[in-house]
């Protein structure tokens, strides 16, 4: 699962999303790709299942690119605590989407396999998503 080697700082404050994607919200490497609809948080788990999701389904055909990165820590509490006594211990990481990102590429199949992949992969998903194609393929 995908998680940073090193931070700064272990616990991190949420913050709130808002606003459309202005980065990375294009498909640039690859044919086909998922776009996130939604804004929402991605957990290290959820990346993981719809790549390897993917991946059977083009059995090692093709290049698949992975445009998120899990980079924010989210903690909790243990069960039956009671409220106080500070923040939580880190559990796992996600990666926080806002609209129009695009999450998965795919290139070196053809259109119909890739799209059949990225819709396995969109079931593994939380967010609303929506397959795209790059112009001139």
């Amino acid at each position: 699962m995908l998680s940073p080697k090193k931070v700064k700082f272990r616990k991190r404050q949420k913050g709130r999303l808002k606003g459309k994607a202005l980065k990375g919200n294009t498909v640039a490497f690859g044919d086909v790709g998922i776009k996130v609809l939604e804004h929402g948080k991605l957990t290290s788990q959820q990346i993981e299942a719809a790549r390897v999701a993917m991946m059977r389904h083009i059995k090692r055909g093709g290049k698949v690119w992975i445009r998120i990165f899990p980079d924010q820590p989210f903690t909790r509490k243990p069960a039956e605590v009671r409220q106080g006594k500070g923040k939580g211990n880190p559990e796992g990481w996600y990666a926080p989407v806002k609209p129009g990102r695009i999450l998965y590429e795919i290139k070196g199949v053809s259109v119909e396999l890739a799209k059949e992949a990225l819709e396995r992969a969109q079931h593994k998903l939380p967010l609303k998503t929506a397959i795209v194609v790059r112009e001139g393929v």
